[in-house]
């Protein structure tokens, strides 16, 4: 490999000690050269550093792209026409402001026949309603009734009571020949007539019983008939609510504070189901711009090591003149893309000027929390070839150069981290406006 090149004053220091020994032995150029060669050169004093190990902050630089902090695509809900489009693009919207006005007649016209019937459920509840009433006066009556019947029960009960004991009185009376036979058969007959009395008095009442039984059972049926007409009228008038929720669709509202960014559509367009291409892409995109999100795809090896809190330093090309923003990492994806082996970090920026554009690209330094040890050296005392590689002027025991590629890392403008090529402690030349060789002999200058 070929890193160097000696400088100018060398050449012209190697050409005139040439031409002094050709003038001074009278030879030719040819053994003059050989002479040469076969001197030894005079050792070159450098410095020399060695090379230590620090603990060093570890930071990834990564391409970040901006993002709004909310993003929301509309969509109609509901096939209808576009009446109105009070907004376009750019403009600023707050929660709940109207943004589209979409006509929905079919639905209207299920609202209408829907209210009708409910009406006409209403009445048929009023109906059954009024059956229940009608229902609760027949039990009422049944049981005023079975109360009567029962109350000339008792009395046929004591009149039956009273004839019992005459008859017995006339018969032991009888029996003595104090009344004549005829008396007893007055009595029997009395007593008899009082029997029969009790058993009609006792079968109404029995007959009233069972009437109250089926007015009772005819009052459930008609309550159960109002209640199943009340049901179905709340399921209508629950129908009824669902149609205009569905109807409320068709004005479209700002779900939160925004700008438009996005417009598809126009008035007259029909949107929704069956729409054709504006049913499946965005008729308006609201996006939050006041506050934005950065969002920076972490490479595999570094995200292990990215904690929210970890301080950010963010460049955009579009500010060139600017200093750079900072900010922290505000949350992490917690796992690796499979597409991209990155895991995505985002740092939440306030934007109130609205300089920040969704979209914008730009470059993410993020501060991690780990600490690696590693091998650094002084930036002056390493070199690079016009072919951009690295590498330092090893210095050995015996005070003799050796070229050494090396593969750098972090790099803090004062610090270089030395990857690979060398070890902790291996000594190489400092700053020197000399090239050298491999093989060339040096003298080491102790530091004042």
């Amino acid at each position: 490999m070929n890193f160097l090149r000696f400088p100018p004053f060398s050449a012209y220091a190697a050409g005139s000690v040439a031409i002094g020994l050709i003038v001074s032995t009278g030879c030719s150029p040819q053994k003059s050269v050989v002479r040469l060669k076969e001197e030894p050169s005079r050792p070159v004093p450098v410095r020399t550093v060695a090379v230590s190990e620090v603990d060093v902050p570890r930071a990834t630089r990564q391409p970040a792209t901006v993002h709004a902090y909310y993003q929301a695509d509309i969509h109609a809900l509901e096939r209808g026409y576009v009446a109105e489009v009070p907004i376009d693009i750019g403009d600023v919207v707050r929660k709940g402001d109207v943004l589209l006005i979409i006509d929905v007649p079919q639905l209207d016209k299920q609202h209408q026949v829907i209210e009708g019937q409910i009406k006409r459920l209403e009445a048929e509840e009023k109906s059954q309603q009024a059956q229940v009433r009608v229902a609760e006066s027949e039990v009422e009556s049944a049981e005023a009734a079975l109360a009567e019947a029962k109350s000339q029960q008792q009395r046929v009960e004591a009149v039956v009571e009273a004839a019992e004991a005459e008859f017995r009185r006339t018969e032991d009376l009888v029996q003595r020949g104090s009344l004549q036979e005829r008396v007893l058969d007055e009595v029997r007959m009395k007593r008899d007539s009082e029997r029969a009395n009790q058993q009609a008095i006792a079968a109404t009442v029995d007959s009233v019983a069972a009437g109250i039984v089926v007015a009772e059972a005819n009052l459930a049926a008609a309550q159960a008939d109002r209640q199943a007409a009340a049901a179905e009228t709340e399921v209508m008038r629950r129908r009824l609510e669902e149609l205009q929720v569905r109807i409320d669709y068709g004005t479209i509202r700002a779900p939160f504070d925004g700008m438009v960014t996005r417009r598809t559509v126009d008035p007259g367009d029909l949107v929704g189901d069956g729409g054709g291409s504006a049913a499946a892409d965005p008729l308006l995109v609201i996006s939050q711009t006041d506050r934005v999100r950065v969002r920076i795809p972490v490479p595999e090896s570094d995200a292990p090591m990215v904690s929210p809190g970890d301080s950010v330093t963010l460049t955009f090309p579009s500010f060139p003149d600017e200093p750079a923003m900072t900010g922290v990492v505000s949350r992490i994806a917690g796992s690796l893309d499979p597409a991209t082996r990155t895991m995505t970090a985002e740092v939440d920026l306030d934007n109130e000027n609205g300089k920040l554009l969704p979209g914008m690209f730009g470059q993410a330094t993020i501060s991690l929390t780990t600490k690696v040890a590693a091998n650094v050296l002084p930036a002056r005392a390493i070199r690079f070839s016009e072919t951009g590689e690295a590498y330092v002027y090893l210095v050995d025991p015996q005070q003799t150069i050796a070229v050494t590629p090396v593969q750098t890392g972090l790099d803090d403008g004062n610090l270089i981290e030395v990857v690979e090529g060398l070890s902790t402690g291996q000594n190489v030349v400092d700053a020197h406006l000399q090239r050298f060789v491999d093989g060339q002999k040096v003298t080491v200058l102790e530091w004042d």
